[in-house]
């Protein structure tokens, strides 16, 4: 009987001579249900960002808003590639890089935990625009300060060194500057859809999972369960996980307009229940000013995916962007935080400066 990697290296290699997107590397059944949990948690995270910051501004409980901010403040204690705090006074376009972590959860130690999600998200308050891309979880890069180890997956970097490494590591794939992190560990999804009385979603394929149901070009509205299982459902999607990823990013953008709507959302059983799942490097001001300056931009959204071609190295399964590719992704994250056209990154560069020039 073959061996599952040779099942899935035949996969692999049968959807290349197709023309078609490589299959997802396939997962011990034991540990499918746990990995299908990784991407729920950044489902919540714009949102609950901007939420917070929005809550801040007009919420009345000015403590209680404090507070939740105090608890999930967490520095990476590195350097900014920019002056952050003049770019938010400013009012010009930010990034944030979302992370899903399983740090510290499922008996993993606290260090332990890999980021199988990472969107890198824009937003431009000129524009009213906010953009999302997605990292497949399995791209070939070199850890930041790890260079040795190459070729690595870009979704261990918080294994190394926590938010801060990841966003070294995401800075230098792409060349562009990453002006804050946020982490959400465990859940969030189902509480925060219904803390806003469900939300509506038109799916691309017909599918069931669990015990919900979904037709094509069919709106339907779902609560926090529905959600859950509209955003998780992998295998018997075409496209595999970026398929997934998809439905992800619509997830992040009906909150988001929901979102507006803060006496659904701000409660302090909302902020307590949040609190104590993510983390982030922006400080109370910061939320302040989001709120007040940075919710408009969630009105336009645009939604991508960097695009990889499975490849097996070592006996391992990566996804390798091309050049190609991967300067497009550069060229619309850097439009969408006004900066001057800059080649893409290379982490095997590890003294590479990231390009911030303003256009």
């Amino acid at each position: 009987m073959s061996s599952r990697r040779e099942e899935y290296q035949r996969e692999q290699a049968y959807q290349r001579l197709n023309g078609s997107t490589p299959l997802p590397k396939r997962e011990k059944k034991g540990h499918k249900k746990k990995k299908n949990k990784k991407r729920r948690r950044l489902i919540a995270l714009v949102i609950l960002i901007l939420a917070i910051g929005g809550g801040i501004y007009a919420y009345q409980k000015y403590s209680n808003a404090k507070n939740a901010a105090d608890k999930i403040y967490t520095s990476t204690k590195i350097a900014k590639s920019r002056n952050v705090s003049s770019v938010l006074n400013d009012g010009n376009p930010i990034s944030i890089l979302l992370l899903g972590s399983d740090d510290g959860a499922l008996g993993r130690a606290k260090t332990g935990g890999r980021t199988d999600t990472l969107i890198v998200a824009t937003l431009n308050p000129k524009t009213s625009s906010m953009t999302l891309v997605s990292l497949p979880r399995d791209a070939e890069v070199a850890i930041s300060d790890h260079e040795s180890d190459f070729p690595s997956k870009i979704n261990s970097a918080y294994a190394y060194g926590g938010a801060a490494t990841a966003v070294k590591t995401v800075e230098k794939y792409l060349n562009v500057p990453i002006d804050f992190y946020a982490t959400i560990n465990m859940g969030g999804l189902e509480s925060l859809v219904d803390a806003v009385g469900g939300v509506d979603v038109k799916s691309p394929l017909t599918f069931s999972y669990g015990g919900a149901s979904f037709k094509k070009d069919v709106k339907s509205h779902v609560n926090g369960k529905q959600a859950l299982s509209y955003a998780r459902m992998r295998y018997d999607d075409p496209l595999g996980d970026y398929g997934r990823q998809t439905r992800q990013r619509q997830i992040i953008m009906a909150v988001a307009l929901k979102s507006t709507n803060l006496q659904n959302l701000l409660n302090q059983k909302f902020l307590n229940t949040m609190s104590s799942q993510l983390k982030t490097d922006l400080s109370f001001d910061d939320l302040t000013v989001l709120g007040t300056n940075y919710r408009k931009s969630t009105h336009h959204s645009k939604s991508d995916h960097l695009q990889g071609t499975g490849t097996m190295v070592n006996g391992e399964a990566f996804e390798i962007a091309d050049e190609a590719e991967k300067q497009r992704i550069t060229d619309k994250l850097r439009d969408a935080l006004d900066l001057v056209h800059a080649e893409t990154g290379n982490t095997l560069m590890p003294n590479a400066k990231i390009n911030t020039t303003r256009k």
